[in-house]
């Protein structure tokens, strides 16, 4: 037919950018038909390609024989169509499509392929069950908002490429098959056939690898890397996740966190995110006081209040005691909450306990400023004012309190915190609130093996000024470690590291490490500080989790081409799944059927989060 494309597969356009200036043109589209309408004889189908949707038109009148094969046709079948582009009649534009101004006169018609009836429509709006979904992930993608989620997590990926090579980062890949050296989370082990009963482990970070690579005088080293943790699941994590990695050489903290900054604005930039010019510092003490959490959610103003020393000496036995046993008496205040119902009210005291509090206390703020409530009789008079200050408490208000050890109340708090904050609409669709979270804790006491554990790694360089501290209060010794956080989700974290020998002995000595055990942990790293280590630092973020974060998604999963589900599975592929009894003797394996687990006992593990620690 003249003035069309010799070759049905010769794409003119995509199906999302025919516009009012392309009226008029002869195009040849590809795609998926998306839906199929017979309206009196004219034939309409919507075709889609990952670009969007452009409606065909095939009239009887203009060529029978295209007319019926159109009239064959399916949803989801592929098919190479080409014509005239013309505006919509009046009355006919659709707002709702970017081109929905036009339509295109359909000239010719070919079925590429035919689909068999796929399990679920991916364009309509039927609720399908997340493991059909994944199952047919292929068909899932279809939809215009994974689709959307693929092309925007690929450019922002490119956008931190570019922004990190114009500042001179150069990308070097490092391992996947390298040597088990828990981080937190466990390690995914994979076998070695040449060498029996030895192991690689998959890495949950390149950590060593960057630090070598600073070492041999790389500079500025950045990477976008696959990383593994073998860790329970959640909304924003996953047992394979993507990570931008990036270690410098000759900086300092403050350099780090501004460079990196930097990049997570460019990102930011790009989406049409908000950030401010400055991102505000917070210590992890002050994140920990006013919001019980070292990832704070400021998007609303909602702090924790300590009144410990207020109530030491109450009448209330409750606070009296845990405050006398050292533990800590902490609370927050509803604006407007004294017209939460007793039901309501009761139902967070049960959620307070799920979250591990043995109960919630709570008093309402009267008109006349007299309180309400189970504990009240034992405020009242001063008491009750000198309450009501330290809370920030006001006519109309309730205030709520956790009494408990200190890491119990803040859990809690926090939680119950999150909790208002969605139930009385605290938090705006359109509120990006960002924070850099510094002065973590170097070490982390565990009372059950009487001994300090690194809180990030044990590479971490504590603050120059803290390190007498080392010998004599090692609690309270701070890192020199940073971490990027947005609406209460950590995007990533890093620290500067120790380079100098002197100082990475003393903080093996206080994590109970013996040279024996440095060395066959760390062997090849501390090889490679004694041969001219500058000084460095770096970091690591989530780029699934800034995908997440940038296209308010809810979930990981839905920016990830192929993720697992919560129990680690992989529904497209069956993964994971036996293995041929072949392949194990070839590793010298076998399977032990493991006992079935006790139902009263409950393990836990801790994990670090993303970051490259």
């Amino acid at each position: 037919m003249a003035g069309l494309p010799d070759n049905v597969l010769e794409r003119t356009h995509s199906c999302g950018e025919l516009r009012e200036a392309n009226i008029g043109q002869t195009v040849q589209l590809c795609g998926w038909v998306r839906s199929y309408r017979d309206h009196g004889g004219v034939v309409f189908i919507d075709l889609r390609d990952r670009e969007g949707v452009t409606q065909i038109q095939f009239d009887p009148s203009d060529d029978p024989e295209l007319h019926r094969l159109a009239r064959t046709l399916r949803n989801e079948w592929v098919v190479s169509a080409a014509g005239r582009v013309r505006s919509r009649p009046d009355g006919m534009h659709n707002p709702n499509l970017p081109t929905g101004d036009i339509e295109v006169i359909g000239r010719r018609l070919v079925v590429l392929n035919r689909a068999d009836t796929v399990p679920f429509e991916p364009d309509t709006m039927q609720k399908v069950a997340e493991e059909t979904r994944l199952k047919y992930r292929y068909v899932d993608l279809r939809r215009a908002e994974m689709a959307e989620a693929m092309i925007m997590r690929h450019r922002i990926a490119k956008c931190i490429r570019d922004y990190y090579d114009a500042h001179g980062f150069i990308e070097v890949e490092t391992p996947f098959l390298t040597k088990s050296t828990p981080e937190g989370a466990r390690d995914f082990l994979v076998p070695s056939r040449m060498q029996p009963g030895t192991f690689y482990a998959l890495p949950q970070s390149p950590q060593l690898f960057k630090q070598m690579l600073m070492v041999a005088g790389m500079e500025r080293y950045m990477q976008i890397v696959r990383c593994f943790r073998d860790e329970d699941l959640r909304a924003d994590r996953q047992p394979e996740f993507t990570q931008v990695d990036v270690e410098m050489s000759f900086v300092t903290r403050q350099d780090v966190m501004a460079m990196n900054e930097g990049a997570i604005r460019a990102v930011a930039a790009l989406c049409n995110v908000p950030m401010p010019d400055a991102v505000p510092v917070m210590s992890y003490q002050q994140a920990m006081d006013e919001y019980g959490i070292d990832r704070p959610d400021m998007r609303f103003a909602m702090t924790l209040k300590n009144v410990t020393d207020l109530v030491r000496d109450s009448s209330f036995k409750v606070f009296a005691s845990v405050a006398a046993g050292g533990g800590l008496v902490k609370g927050l205040t509803a604006k407007g909450g004294a017209s939460f119902t007793r039901k309501v009210l009761d139902d967070l005291g049960d959620f307070a306990v799920r979250q591990g509090a043995k109960g919630m206390a709570w008093s309402k703020v009267a008109p006349d400023g007299t309180l309400n409530g189970p504990v009240s009789k034992f405020f009242e008079g001063d008491k009750a004012e000198a309450l009501k200050a330290a809370m920030g408490a006001q006519s109309g208000d309730c205030m709520m309190w956790i009494a408990d050890t200190p890491a119990t109340t803040n859990k809690v708090l926090a939680a119950i915190r999150s909790k208002l904050g969605a139930d009385m609409g605290l938090y705006g669709d359109s509120d990006f609130a960002w924070c850099w979270v510094v002065d973590f804790p170097l070490l982390t006491w565990e009372e059950a093996d009487r001994r300090w554990y690194a809180c990030h790694h044990p590479f971490t360089a504590p603050m120059g000024e803290d390190l007498p501290l080392l010998d004599s209060d090692p609690g309270n010794v701070r890192a020199q470690a940073y971490d990027l956080v947005l609406n209460g989700t950590e995007l990533g974290g890093g620290s500067i590291r120790i380079h100098d020998r002197g100082t990475q002995k003393k903080v093996f000595a206080a994590l109970s490490i013996g040279e024996d055990e440095a060395q066959a942990k760390f062997g090849f790293l501390l090889d490679a500080l004694r041969f001219g280590a500058p000084p460095h630092g770096g970091i690591a973020f989530g780029l699934d989790r800034i995908v997440m974060m940038m296209l308010k998604r809810d979930n990981l999963r839905e920016v990830i081409a192929f993720p697992k589900t919560a129990s680690g599975a992989c529904p497209l592929t069956d993964a994971p799944s036996a293995v041929d009894e072949k392949q194990l003797t070839e590793l010298d394996l076998r399977v032990i059927t493991p006992p079935p687990p006790d139902k009263d006992v409950l393990t836990g593990q801790q994990h670090a989060d993303h970051g490259d620690r």
